[in-house]
């Protein structure tokens, strides 16, 4: 296996609703495992997701658990996750978009961009930040 880099994301409390979003997003295979799978129900905490991890057909790999106990959740504001692709993935990349910045709030609108790309950055429902690069032909 080759080395990887890919986003881990904290929740509070709603990591299970979160992942299966974005399974909806992206499609893939999602595997969740419960503090309770591992004999764990400190504070109350059986249900909910120690670790997560959505492997896409297209490569995309993403992480996610509920904030361990006395943790400080802090959403959104030391991380983002950046989706670029070149003018082949654009509709692909689009309805990611479109599905990402729904129900959230949109801070740059994906459209062509001074530097020539396609690009926007949205935060999702969850609090997670979004960036979508659709790359163009250098002519």
């Amino acid at each position: 296996m080759t080395s990887r880099l890919n986003p881990y994301i904290s929740f509070d409390g709603d990591a299970r609703q979160a992942l299966e979003f974005y399974q909806q997003v992206f499609g893939g295979e999602l595997s969740l495992n419960t503090y309770g799978d591992f004999g764990t129900d400190d504070q109350g905490r059986a249900g909910k997701i120690m670790h997560g991890m959505l492997e896409t057909d297209r490569g995309f790999t993403l992480m996610g658990a509920d904030q361990p106990p006395g943790s400080e959740h802090r959403p959104g504001n030391n991380m983002a996750v950046s989706l670029s692709g070149d003018s082949a993935d654009a509709p692909v990349l689009r309805g990611y978009w479109e599905k990402l910045s729904d129900s959230g709030a949109v801070s740059v609108p994906l459209e062509t961009q001074v530097w020539g790309d396609e690009f926007g950055m949205c935060v999702d429902r969850f609090g997670i930040t979004w960036m979508v690069n659709i790359g163009q032909p250098q002519g």
